[in-house]
């Protein structure tokens, strides 16, 4: 519940932060006018197309229960357990070893995973990363990142054209009814950083909610935690290679770990921290089952 209350203020922010900057460029209501519809566009655009653009950019490719009968029949059982439509899988050819998972609902999602995963990871810790992925599918979790990218872009977009303006539109003497000065400032050098911020702070807080969501769902928090320690070694030498900008998509990244200025511009949260959350899930795993055996 923290966790989801959190994404919702952290979305709120970034949709108040394009709307903002709206205001003071173009100024007055037209200004958030057309930042509300600015928002409502990028948000429509990210629930319908979303999943396509996502793989796409990793090139994968679909496949039958005949061609990866294995890895189907685990997706069916977590699924099964989760109570979830089954989603699409998808393989991409790569030797990275990743996986992400993408669409608009359960009902219109996919998972896919690398050929490096599926030749890195033992059985158990494969199915704590799909478990994770799943999980990603049933709190809507590639939907609300989507439309957090999304928005974050349009920012950005917004603060390149402002910036065009700034160098090539003559100045005027009478500028009382143009666009705020200081909002421009604003909005050319601090919303793109402050979106981004935003953007993979949404991000980091729904790993922590996937990794829970796959130690429940596995009831093994320790295959994905020895899973995430594997990977991230293997990324470091092999990284998954496409645009940045879904980089929030996928179970692991390259971002430096245990560095402020690193974790704060870092899609995930370090490794380390995540494999301590994992542990300490363990633990009270343990302690409940000590205590019911204890009672029986």
């Amino acid at each position: 519940m923290r966790n989801q209350f959190k994404t919702v203020a952290l979305l709120g922010l970034l949709s108040a932060i394009l709307i903002a900057i709206s205001y003071w460029v173009i100024g007055g209501t037209s200004g958030v006018i057309v930042g509300i519809v600015i928002a409502a566009v990028t948000n429509l655009f990210s629930w319908y197309q979303s999943d396509k653009i996502a793989l796409a950019a990793y090139r994968a490719q679909p496949i039958s229960p005949q061609e990866a009968p294995g890895l189907y029949q685990m997706v069916q059982r977590l699924c099964a357990r989760a109570n979830l439509p089954m989603p699409r899988i998808f393989i991409v050819p790569s030797p990275a070893a990743n996986a992400f998972a993408t669409g608009r609902d359960p009902e219109h999602a996919a998972v896919a995973v690398t050929e490096g995963i599926l030749n890195l990871l033992p059985e158990d810790e494969l199915e704590g990363v799909i478990a994770h992925e799943l999980t990603h599918v049933a709190n809507r979790d590639t939907l609300t990142q989507a439309v957090a990218a999304t928005i974050a872009g349009a920012i950005s977009f917004l603060a390149q054209i402002v910036s065009y303006s700034v160098w090539y539109t003559p100045n005027s003497r009478d500028n009382r009814n143009g666009p705020n000065p200081l909002g421009m400032l604003l909005t050319i050098f601090l919303a793109p950083i402050a979106a981004t911020v935003i953007q993979l702070g949404i991000s980091r807080t729904r790993e922590f909610s996937a990794d829970a969501g796959s130690a429940k769902l596995t009831d093994n928090p320790r295959a994905l935690a020895r899973a995430l320690q594997r990977l991230e070694a293997t990324a470091r030498q092999l990284p998954l290679q496409a645009n940045p900008a879904f980089e929030p998509l996928l179970i692991i990244t390259n971002a430096f770990s245990g560095q402020f200025l690193g974790n704060l511009f870092s899609s995930h949260p370090s490794t380390e921290a995540r494999v301590e959350a994992l542990l300490k899930l363990e633990q009270e795993q343990l302690s409940r089952t000590s205590e019911f055996s204890f009672g029986r």
